[in-house]
């Protein structure tokens, strides 16, 4: 149906993107440094940026890759350091896309329980003293994708400890950072880390706009050489124009203001979202995140989330369903992404929403 009101993808809708300072970005890019900017440039990505980014994150350019979007850093760095049969722990549940490309790698794929203050750390260790060492840890920790959850102060530092003494990398992915509209910032495991047991992506997608597939990674000097000649044999450099836009838009200050457009606009959209759904589907449990793009909903045992699927797409909503982020269970859960959806159309997407539920849990009732 036409009027279609989406909660599936998580991206800015276009009335808080910045598109004036964009197009300002883009002009000082052309102007400033149109040789950079037209270049084929190297794998390491567009110089100014790096550095930029490497002033950010207080570390060396050496240990800094700028890529296509930060999928494309993810792909690079499972390539690089997970062969087939290596065991990866990732959140229960996870990003889809992670769960794919990591099962194209042929990994042993073992997922640990995602609390509401992040991954349960206690099982994770026990998976560890049960003979299960992991190649790497995958971790989400702020505003997780899809649950929302942010990582405690507290399990950072556990996560390091671990990571330390049974010589496993932590993957710190980490988009989302910047999007807190409540509660209080916490450090990067990157900032925390003393054994150089982290690395550290995150991308300009979410603070500036998707289209522009800037994402970077972080880690130790060595591991990035080797992943810039990887990048090198795939694609000779990243998108050159686009980063350099991306640092025009940083440098000038226009990111800050951007991520507080952003910020302003999601607060707003969670607090209704919270009463949406507490007036029309109060069946609903979910913790309300401090920053991000998601909502992570539980509906009650028994509900199925395919069937509900259905329903809603009928009623002209849309959302993904809880199982595309697990390898078994979550059939009655399902993501919520409101940071597409303008404040005046969650009540409305909502109310279709619950009454999708209705009709799928009489329909259940009666058989």
């Amino acid at each position: 149906m036409a009027d279609t009101i989406s909660f599936a993808r998580g991206a800015p809708s276009l009335d808080i993107v910045d598109v004036d300072g964009l197009r300002d970005a883009a002009t000082r890019a052309f102007t400033n440094d149109p040789g950079g900017a037209t270049a084929y440039g190297t794998s390491i990505g567009y110089v100014p940026l790096r550095r930029w980014i490497a002033e950010q994150h207080a570390v060396d350019e050496a240990n800094v890759l700028v890529t296509n979007g930060s999928m494309q850093a993810d792909a690079f760095l499972f390539e690089t350091v997970v062969a087939e049969g290596d065991a990866v722990v990732v959140e229960k549940p996870t990003y889809d896309r992670t769960l794919l490309n990591l099962r194209s790698h042929g990994a042993a794929v073992r997922m640990v329980e995602l609390e509401t203050d992040g991954i349960d750390v206690a099982e994770l260790r026990d998976l560890i003293e049960g003979g299960v060492t992991p190649k790497l840890a995958h971790v989400i920790p702020n505003f997780q994708n899809p649950a929302g959850y942010t990582l405690s102060q507290a399990k950072r530092g556990e996560l390091l400890t671990l990571a330390a003494q049974h010589g496993f990398m932590i993957f710190e992915d980490d988009p989302y950072k910047h999007i807190r509209f409540s509660g209080e910032d916490l450090p990067t495991m990157l900032s925390m880390d003393e054994h150089d047991s982290v690395v550290y992506a995150s991308s300009f997608s979410k603070t500036v706009c998707p289209g522009i597939r800037v994402g970077y990674l972080v880690g130790p000097a060595e591991l990035i050489a080797k992943i810039a000649k990887l990048a090198t044999n795939t694609y000779i450099s990243p998108n050159m124009v686009a980063q350099a836009i991306v640092y025009e838009f940083c440098a000038s200050g226009a990111i800050d203001r951007s991520i507080a457009t952003v910020k302003a606009a999601l607060a707003e959209r969670v607090a209704t979202l919270d009463a949406a759904l507490k007036e029309h589907l109060p069946e609903a449990r979910y913790t309300l995140p401090e920053g991000g793009y998601f909502m992570w909903v539980e509906l009650p045992e028994g509900t199925d989330v395919a069937a509900l699927f259905g329903a809603a797409a009928e009623r002209g909503v849309q959302f993904v369903k809880g199982t595309d982020f697990l390898l078994e269970g979550g059939e009655n859960t399902l993501r919520l992404a409101y940071s597409g959806v303008t404040n005046d159309r969650i009540d409305e997407g909502i109310r279709r929403l619950a009454d999708a539920y209705r009709s799928v849990a009489g329909a259940a009732a009666a058989a």
